[in-house]
């Protein structure tokens, strides 16, 4: 993709018959390792929580001429362009005494053209962002109870220079009362007022803050060692409380992470971690923090949330693989420039599995539940993926900026952001290659320490390429590394790459029964889940309304399509037992399954002839083979 940040726009209307020439011309300066001279002020209300507003005051120091003011847009975590520049409002700016006008770049509507007068040498910025009131806006990110603000969301800088060399003094004024977690550094703070140590716009759009009327941190890291804490908010106060157990294994995930690394690139690392029913949702990470939603149950309803408690593995794996270390093209110079999503398959696909590894490991996880997750990843991607057959892993990283994460009408079909998933399997799939060529003496444990353990203490960021990956494989043993990745990453099949699964030890098979991972999914998400027998999803929260098709399944061939709702079974009127009972009756009677279908004003009649029961997908093991997936489990500390 061009970049229009760094691109000169001609605009020219000619009137050839009269001879006249009008010409406008707008540019934003390329980005470029410069310093901007000064410090910028930035001041931050988030106490209007009845509004959900932001109110924003900036002072740049400037030169006389021309200056363009940028939001950003290219959002680190996203990997999209997805910066929400349509919540600003009231956007004025002023020097000397006086408003100074702006005018909004007609091809880039992220930047903002001013002219700064003669013997003006700072500017005021104000102006309101306005935070989404209801879902329908956009995620929610003020509640009356929370508040999480990312600075992006409120901050201009100027164009044509470097991020990590532009300087922000920072300040925020919360409600009364409440407290807070961030990465950033506290210089003063008096009552709501908080004033913030001088940092780089890098790093300010780096270290998110969550504040709520419910507050508690606790500490996990051990005595003297470099500090972690988990910065909880909540609906009430009762989401606070934490059992010894709960807290023993969150200290034991940050033990196993800096086991499995070998280094810390952070002077303390925050866990900012919303426990709500209102607060949007969000997992993204960031390089000395994390902003983490679950449901506000999250420990006080301990063994209905195990499929959600590797969030904060993976987000705090994000530290080394992506904010330390990072792909060549996503260490850009600023916020505007397009981020190059190639290497997403280690960025994330890595971190996938590791969030998954390190969850069993310290104990957020069962082995079991960890193999039912597995299970229902392979599963996924083997039955349920025809799309692999025309779109390749690797284009799929290309799917934030192709889709900007909207929903899909047939995700099996088009394929999503499935560098997560698929990268997932092929990392066991490195794993257990390592482990088989070198008879148990190494495994991909010794890669993360290769690649990301170097230069401890060090903040970065170090920038790899694919060759860096395959160097540092080699480096822990001898293989086609880099035949062994493409294969995988440019293959269509047929089927997902198991291999992973068969060398650790294991199998995919079906039964009528769903794993424990599956079944506690199935509850949290309100769903039910026959996309291995039917080919739906259901939910049960909106009862009977089809949330996913599988293209190519029995429901799919009926001409069922996501958001039709079912209104009867056989007869009788939609719910989860009877849908089921419906499928095992058919595999017993060998008759079709009748179902009534409404879709808008428009109702039918169809029939599935489905006869091969309930299937739900889980790991079996293969007796006389080595358990490789036990010992990947197995923890390290």
């Amino acid at each position: 993709m061009k970049n229009k940040s760094s691109a000169t726009v001609l605009l020219v209307a000619a009137g050839w018959m009269s001879g006249a020439c009008v010409a406008a011309v707008t540019s934003v300066p390329a980005p470029r390792d410069a310093a901007y001279r000064g410090t910028i002020s930035l001041a931050v209300d988030a106490s209007d929580v009845d509004h959900r507003l932001f109110n924003v005051q900036q002072k740049i120091p400037v030169q006389p001429g021309r200056l363009t003011l940028l939001y950003p847009q290219w959002l680190p975590g996203n990997h999209s362009p997805t910066g929400t520049v349509s919540g600003i409002g009231g956007l004025e700016i002023s020097g000397g005494g006086k408003r100074i006008e702006w005018t909004r770049d007609s091809n880039d509507v992220f930047a903002f053209h001013l002219n700064v007068p003669a013997r003006v040498s700072e500017i005021e910025v104000r102006f309101q962002y306005a935070s989404p009131a209801v879902q329908d806006q956009g995620r929610r990110v003020v509640t009356p109870d929370i508040v999480g603000l990312q600075w992006n969301s409120v901050v201009l800088y100027p164009a044509g220079y470097s991020q990590r060399r532009i300087t922000l003094a920072p300040s925020l004024t919360l409600p009364a009362g409440w407290g807070f977690g961030t990465a950033l550094d506290i210089e003063h703070q008096d009552g709501a007022n908080i004033t913030f140590k001088p940092t780089t716009l890098e790093m300010l759009v780096d270290s998110p803050l969550f504040a709520g009327k419910y507050f508690k941190r606790v500490e996990l890291s051990a005595p003297g060692a470099t500090p972690v804490s988990l910065n909880i908010v909540a609906d009430g106060p009762q989401y606070l409380e934490i059992k010894p157990e709960q807290l023993a294994i969150h200290r034991k995930l940050v033990q196993e992470m800096i086991s499995l690394f070998g280094s810390q690139h952070y002077q303390h690392y925050d866990f900012l971690f919303a426990l709500s029913d209102s607060f949007g949702g969000i997992g993204l990470e960031h390089h000395r923090s994390s902003e983490n939603q679950r449901a506000p149950g999250y420990f006080t309803e301990w063994d209905k949330n195990a499929p959600d408690r590797d969030l904060l593995a993976h987000e705090m794996s994000h530290s080394w693989n992506g904010k330390f270390r990072r792909p060549a093209g996503q260490a850009v110079l600023n916020f505007n420039t397009p981020l190059d999503n190639e290497l997403l398959w280690v960025y994330e696909g890595l971190t996938q599995y590791y969030g998954h590894v390190v969850a069993a490991r310290s104990g957020l996880w069962t082995d079991e539940i960890a193999r039912g997750a597995l299970a229902l990843n392979a599963a996924n991607l083997d039955r349920n993926r025809p799309g692999r057959e025309w779109r390749a892993l690797q284009d799929t990283t290309n799917q934030p900026v192709v889709a900007l994460r909207r929903p899909l009408s047939f995700v099996s079909w088009q394929r999503t952001e499935e560098y997560y998933q698929e990268g997932e399997l092929i990392w066991l799939d490195a794993d257990t290659r390592i482990r088989e060529l070198t008879n148990g003496r190494k495994s991909l444990d010794d890669f993360a320490r290769v690649f990301y353990g170097v230069r401890d203490g060090e903040v970065g960021p170090v920038p790899y390429t694919f060759d860096d990956v395959v160097t540092a494989l080699n480096s822990v043993v001898a293989n086609d590394w880099r035949n062994f990745l493409r294969s995988r990453l440019d293959g269509h099949g047929p089927g997902a790459p198991l291999d992973g699964v068969t060398r650790g030890g294991w199998k995919l098979t079906f039964t009528d029964t769903p794993s424990a991972f599956l079944k506690s999914s199935e509850e949290q998400r309100k769903s039910i889940d026959l996309m291995y027998s039917l080919g739906v999803r259901m939910s049960t929260k909106d009862m009977g309304q089809l949330a996913e098709i599988a293209w190519g399944s029995p429901a799919f061939k009926a001409g069922l399509i996501q958001g039709d709702t079912l209104l009867a079974v056989n007869g009788r009127a939609v719910k989860p037992d009877v849908l089921k009972d419906a499928v095992k009756s058919a595999k017993e009677a060998k008759a079709p399954i009748e179902l009534i279908v409404k879709n808008g004003d428009r109702f039918k009649t169809v029939r599935i002839p489905y006869y091969d029961g309930l299937q739900y997908p889980q790991l079996e093991r293969v007796e006389g083979t080595e358990d490789r997936l036990g010992a990947i489990l197995k923890p390290r500390t």
